[in-house]
């Protein structure tokens, strides 16, 4: 590993200091950070002389995120894609517990897949990006389903049934509300044998930026490794996972 550059290090350390506030003078930078005040006033003068700081106005001593800083945000969210953060992410969860993990968004009624990693056990769930299953089956689709308001929840299913996949698939709408509402409250969903007789999944759910939820982690499990402690380990970790991708989507908790 590279040895880190303290005065870089500063500078960073100055700059997201506005990610708690608006605006900030070069003394309350000094009494935040403990810095000798030349050196906080050499580094606001270099961020703003850059463009990633800039005076708040004429009048005041304080300083904001100048444009140079709104720029570099907006070129890193123009890029973002989910489906290869989302394989990223998946990857390091599926090593740490060896099973499958996925990712995936709302279509409508469905769930689709947009990232996979596959269990490194012989016995594993078979599934491939691109797949669709519907929403109210899975934990991915039942925790995505959990974040819409009830009333656009019943408006995905008004006039459309809810097949079963098993004889454990949630197939009325009062049930469902009641299990989406229980998501919501605890952050995390669970499937037990609803869209795979032989397979269980917990998921939770993926923010953006905005804090709104545009997609869904899981892991999945064959029904022979499954037991309480198995489930309570992978419930963490699955949080984990989900916390991760949120954070290289932009979300700040």
């Amino acid at each position: 590993m590279a040895r880190a550059v303290p005065a870089v290090e500063r500078a960073f350390d100055v700059l997201e200091l506005f990610l708690e506030a608006d605006e900030l003078s070069a003394p309350e930078i000094t009494a935040q950070l403990g810095l000798p005040r030349t050196t906080v006033h050499e580094l606001v003068g270099t961020l703003n002389e850059r463009g990633y700081l800039m005076p708040t106005g004429r009048a005041t001593n304080k300083y904001r995120l100048g444009v140079r800083s709104f720029q570099l945000g907006s070129a890193y969210a123009e890029r973002l894609d989910l489906a290869r953060e989302g394989q990223l992410v998946a990857e390091e969860i599926a090593e740490r517990c060896q099973e499958t993990v996925h990712v995936g968004v709302r279509e409508g009624a469905d769930v689709l897949y947009v990232s996979k990693v596959d269990s490194s056990h012989p016995v594993r769930m078979v599934s491939a990006v691109g797949r669709r299953l519907p929403a109210h089956c899975t934990a991915l689709g039942k925790t995505l389903l959990a974040s819409l308001p009830r009333a656009e929840v019943d408006e995905i299913y008004s006039g459309h049934k809810l097949d079963p996949m098993t004889e454990h698939s949630i197939t009325n709408r009062k049930a469902l509300r009641k299990e989406l509402d229980e998501i919501a409250e605890d952050g995390v969903a669970r499937e037990y044998c609803e869209s795979n007789e032989s397979v269980a999944c917990v998921a939770a759910p993926v923010r953006d930026t905005s804090g709104e939820v545009v997609a869904a982690m899981s892991i999945s499990v064959p029904i022979l490794r499954w037991n309480d402690e198995t489930e309570a380990a992978l419930r963490d970790l699955v949080r984990d996972g989900a916390a991760a991708l949120s954070e290289r989507l932009g979300h700040t908790a």
